[in-house]
């Protein structure tokens, strides 16, 4: 299956994952032969990358990098080698020798894991931008943050009227711009279930995008009528995921908001297919009670459901000191889509109460009708925001007059998030919380190579001075040139391989005014700014 290739539009399968046999083919394949073993993986010169990469014993060595592991264990180098072979890491230190292997020259890059985007509705890519000043619900105040808003447009005007053709390609369109933007894995929530060709088509798409991903199945987003939500999670799980060594695996949705009695189906189907189960659990829809009862294992249309680590929510804004202890205590994983939550009004994104828990979130992009899901600026807003909070509630310690002015903080004060903080928060602490920290998340020799290469030696960041801070405080997509996916070389010096973006353009193009269209809201370039 291929939406693509079914509306006469035929691509480079081989290359791309498009077609799920040859992906699952090269996906089980073993990896990790004898250095000496393995044929070489020479590229062609210079302007090319290894040839064949990914594929089982091709081996090339990641040559002269300042590569930052993400890995207390393996360390960081101001320049150090990271040796490849099919789709995993061999070693990362330096000078490593490799007969035969190819090489790619990592000189004046920095060489690190990719980032793991936790929470993305990926369905709205035709709709980017759409809702620039947007909230989530109309609150009266006839602003024009009050219409359109997220909820009746998004939610209840657009959505109903996708077809399959266009899940596939806003699923397709926005993973490729992740993917360029260096983000590896991303969880997608879909919401737009309506049918079980809904469902296939961005499934697929997230294989063909080829990158990691975990496929949220979530309801329905107005509730259209005959879709399957949520007992075609069994015949998805059967169909598409029923091997454990692929790019791409699933998590049940489950949200608390759609009532007790599919929020109870939905848990038990996710529990009994060994799932994790994701909700979104935030400040408005009347959720705060309903987690309180799930905190209390009284939740559900028999009062007995209750927390567990299988459980991964996303936002946690406006909840109870309870049900956050309980949370913790039963070892549930939050996503905090900080850009978001701040424009959006899903309340104060919880780094504090995080940290006063010892928790730590991973990041999410949530949006882009919107903000951008690139993952710099998800960085730099986790560590703006947190900082602005306690650096106030530092001044405030003391009274603005001298020698008061500057005080020294208080006991009990939250410590400040430093750069390595927020790259924690990027690629180790996503993989933990997918399930996915044994295969990547970090450059550990063993996990498959999902890798980035950023240009230090750009207009905008030479000279290097500080490997995290360069990434976090000045970086950009801009300086993505190589990504790398189960070492497999997905974008090369700038550009992403085996993709015709001007024709997936085009589709995207088409796909928007349909949608538009049906869904009888004007197209107007000023009209909702």
């Amino acid at each position: 299956m291929c939406w693509l290739c079914d509306q006469g539009k035929p691509q480079k399968h081989s290359v791309s994952q498009l077609g799920r046999r040859d992906f699952l083919k090269l996906s089980t394949a073993a990896a990790g032969a004898s250095f000496l073993a393995s044929p070489p993986a020479a590229a062609h010169d210079d302007d090319d990358p290894p040839q064949d990469s990914g594929r089982p014993g091709r081996r090339y060595v990641i040559r002269g990098g300042s590569v930052m592991s993400m890995d207390p264990a393996v360390g960081n180098f101001a320049r150090a080698d990271v040796l490849v072979e099919g789709k995993k890491i061999l070693a990362v230190r330096p000078n490593i020798r490799a007969s035969g292997a190819g090489e790619i020259d990592a000189r004046g890059r920095i060489v690190m894991p990719g980032f793991i985007d936790t929470h993305h509705h990926q369905f709205e890519t035709a709709l980017r931008s759409f809702l620039a000043n947007g909230i989530l619900i109309n609150d009266g105040s006839g602003s024009p943050s009050a219409n359109p808003t997220y909820y009746e447009y998004i939610l209840l005007k657009f959505a109903p009227v996708y077809r399959p053709q266009d899940v596939y390609i806003s699923e397709l369109f926005g993973g490729l711009a992740q993917l360029d933007g260096g983000v590896t894995t991303v969880h997608d929530i879909s919401q737009i279930h309506h049918s079980p060709a809904h469902s296939d088509a961005a499934i697929q798409a997230l294989f063909d995008t080829g990158r990691r991903a975990a496929f949220g199945y979530f309801e329905s987003a107005g509730g259209v009528a005959g879709n399957q939500y949520p007992n075609d999670a069994f015949r998805i799980k059967k169909q598409w995921f029923s091997s454990g060594d692929q790019l791409v695996h699933m998590i049940m949705g489950g949200e608390v908001y759609l009532g007790e009695p599919t929020y109870t189906q939905a848990w038990e189907i996710g529990r009994k297919l060994g799932l994790q189960i994701a909700a979104h659990i935030l400040s408005p829809f009347g959720i705060r009670p309903i987690l309180d009862d799930l905190a209390a294992g009284t939740g559900g249309v028999n009062n007995n459901l209750g927390l567990g680590s299988d459980n991964f929510f996303i936002h946690m804004t406006g909840m109870s000191d309870f049900a956050w202890q309980k949370s913790k205590d039963a070892g549930v994983q939050v996503s905090i889509a900080f850009p978001i939550e701040m424009n959006m009004r899903h309340g104060i994104p919880p780094i504090l109460k995080m940290q006063s828990l010892g928790m730590e979130p991973s990041l999410s992009s949530d949006v882009e009708v919107t903000m951008t899901a690139d993952f710099f600026t998800q960085m730099r807003s986790a560590m703006t925001m947190q900082r602005m909070v306690v650096n106030q509630m530092v001044l405030e310690q003391g009274d603005f007059t001298p020698p008061n002015q500057w005080p020294t903080p208080a006991a009990g004060t939250p410590p400040l998030l430093n750069v390595r903080d927020v790259l924690r928060f990027a690629t180790i602490n996503g993989a933990r919380h997918l399930r996915l920290d044994a295969k990547t998340g970090s450059l550990t020799p063993g996990k498959e190579a999902d890798i980035l290469l950023l240009d230090a030696t750009a207009l905008n960041v030479a000279p290097l001075n500080n490997v995290p801070g360069t990434v976090v405080s000045l970086m950009e997509r801009t300086n993505v040139e190589t990504v790398i996916v189960a070492g497999k070389v997905r974008k090369w010096k700038g550009r992403l391989l085996d993709v015709d973006l001007g024709r997936l353009r085009r589709d995207l193009e088409a796909s928007r005014d349909y949608v538009f269209g049906a869904a009888g809201v004007p197209q107007d370039l000023f009209l909702y700014s």
